[in-house]
């Protein structure tokens, strides 16, 4: 397995996203927001090793909700996970960093590893229609300070997904209702997806 940590990975400076205006939680405004966050002379790769600890830049990172009807994909983060500060915890988003190697294959790097990661962690059997609806801010945490992710909605035709990590435990589709009343044992990220996602 590569060694995660020498990965370059997609940031923008955090001063881009402050100057555009910083928020906590979630937000919808996606035409505002990634215009400025995705503009080419603002981003660039550094060295995952480096861009952990670093809260001058932010990681983008696409987060993807599987969603069936009024049921959406869950899992447990096992303890063989990437992220060590999200080992445990719950989540409804499958995705990550977006890599230097993408932006080698295709005109539009972050689109190609949002896809790619999707691919990496579960196996998706059926049609879904894919949409943006919002990003994800957490200065709160150490592990937020240095993240920014950008949330997409896969609507599936059918509830057809199975892991491909062994690190995604206790995987399968849950009503949104249910999990929101257990809200408090998924990561942050996905307890602001559930407040605002409609069944």
């Amino acid at each position: 397995m590569a060694d995660k940590s020498q990965e370059r990975v997609l940031v923008v400076p955090t001063a881009i996203f402050h100057d555009a205006g910083v928020f906590q939680g979630f937000s919808p405004r996606v035409d505002y927001y990634l215009p400025r966050l995705l503009d080419s002379g603002q981003l660039s790769y550094r060295p995952r090793s480096e861009a952990e600890d670093d809260p001058t830049s932010k990681q983008l990172i696409p987060y993807v909700v599987l969603r069936w009807r009024d049921q959406v994909f869950h899992y447990t983060r096992g303890k063989g996970g990437g992220e060590p500060r999200l080992r445990a915890l719950r989540s409804i988003g499958v995705g990550g960093h977006i890599s230097a190697d993408d932006a080698n294959l295709f005109d539009s790097p972050y689109r190609e590893a949002m896809f790619r990661e999707v691919a990496e962690e579960v196996r998706l059997e059926t049609d879904y229609q894919e949409r943006c609806i919002g990003l994800i801010n957490d200065d709160s945490s150490a592990v937020g300070q240095v993240h920014l992710g950008i949330v997409h909605v896969f609507d599936l035709a059918e509830p057809q997904v199975f892991r491909r990590e062994q690190v995604l435990t206790r995987a399968g589709f849950a009503p949104i209702a249910n999990l929101r009343q257990e809200r408090e044992e998924f990561e942050t990220w996905s307890q602001y997806v559930l407040d605002v996602l409609a069944p």
